[in-house]
């Protein structure tokens, strides 16, 4: 049944105050978002590069519309001048249906989290998720090629965990979910993109024990961890003897998996760093400035460190 009411920002602007002119207008399209640290991580690195920018909120639960209307409010932004959005839940997906084109990464991982609206108006979606945890496991394990890895999660961060492994070379990658098919069906869709002689199963929980002992790595893309879902998502035991972890999971960015892989020897890389560069890679997509990975990550510590001390983060 076709709705009768037009979503809220179409009616009323989602930006109150004046914006000069020459300034980078960009945003957040997402359910929720109020807590989200994209706002602050794009503008203190544009005010960093002299560049003059306004990241807004899109939320749709505060804007009163539904996320099936995300093509409206693509609409909205691209006439109120916006360079561009990123997307988030519950999105990713729903917004493939309004885009004129689709970077091959984003078609191949089937959502885009980048929005780039160009000069002609046309809308690009790109998925810079899976360069953001490319690019932050290079940092973190400088020089460790990725082996035989275990990703823990089949949802949206560890398809796009799973593409860049597959893209980066993994030797063998066994997807493990609490639905099997799911699982299944990540390492399916990841088979085309790695390369000759690449072994990637999917696995339901219940394997994870007898994975992880033969493994060289450890990904973990659940929400176990996040201050709203705590704990550990698999026993501490498991993790003796593996040599690395990398975590999604950002808030908290010492996750209580991160603790327990290095009091068992493991090197670690937190899910910052994810957060980090699939935030600079959109930036520059926005604004075709180079951004400072470092600096936004020094941010990102320094905004998740003042959330702590303000007690709303356990």
């Amino acid at each position: 049944m076709q709705r009768s009411q037009t979503p809220a920002v179409v009616r009323e602007p989602v930006d109150r105050e004046d914006v000069p002119p020459g300034t980078v207008r960009t945003g957040l399209i997402g359910a929720g978002i109020g807590p989200s640290f994209s706002p602050a991580l794009h503008e203190r690195e544009a005010h960093a590069l002299g560049l003059p920018l306004r990241y807004r909120r899109w939320d749709t639960d505060r804007l009163g519309a539904e996320p099936g209307d995300v093509g409206e409010l693509l609409g909205a932004a691209r006439t109120r001048g916006y360079a561009g959005l990123n997307i988030t839940h519950p999105c990713k997906q729903l917004v493939l249906g309004h885009l004129d084109r689709l970077s091959p990464d984003a078609a191949a991982i089937g959502a885009v989290n980048t929005v780039v609206i160009g000069e002609d108006g046309g809308l690009t979606g790109h998925n810079t998720d899976w360069t953001g945890f490319r690019d932050g496991l290079a940092d973190g394990l400088a020089g460790t090629a990725p082996g035989r890895v275990v990703l823990l999660g089949a949802g949206g961060a560890g398809a796009a965990a799973g593409y860049a492994l597959a893209r980066c070379g993994v030797r063998e990658l066994d997807v493990v979910d609490i639905d099997p098919a799911r699982a299944a069906a990540l390492a399916a869709s990841l088979r085309p993109h790695a390369g000759a002689g690449t072994r990637i199963d999917g696995h339901a929980r219940t394997a994870l024990a007898g994975l992880l002992p033969r493994a060289d790595g450890l990904v973990h893309a659940t929400p176990v961890g996040m201050a709203e879902h705590p704990g550990l998502p698999c026993d501490a035991g498991l993790l003796a003897d593996l040599p690395w972890v990398a975590e999604i999971v950002y808030r908290p960015l010492d996750t209580a998996l991160l603790r327990a892989a290095r009091e068992a020897g493991c090197r670690t890389v937190d899910g910052g760093r994810m957060a980090v560069h699939q935030a600079a890679e959109a930036f520059r997509l926005f604004t075709g400035r180079t951004p400072d990975p470092d600096r936004m990550l020094a941010h990102l510590a320094e905004l998740i460190a003042t959330e702590q001390e303000d007690g709303r983060v356990a």
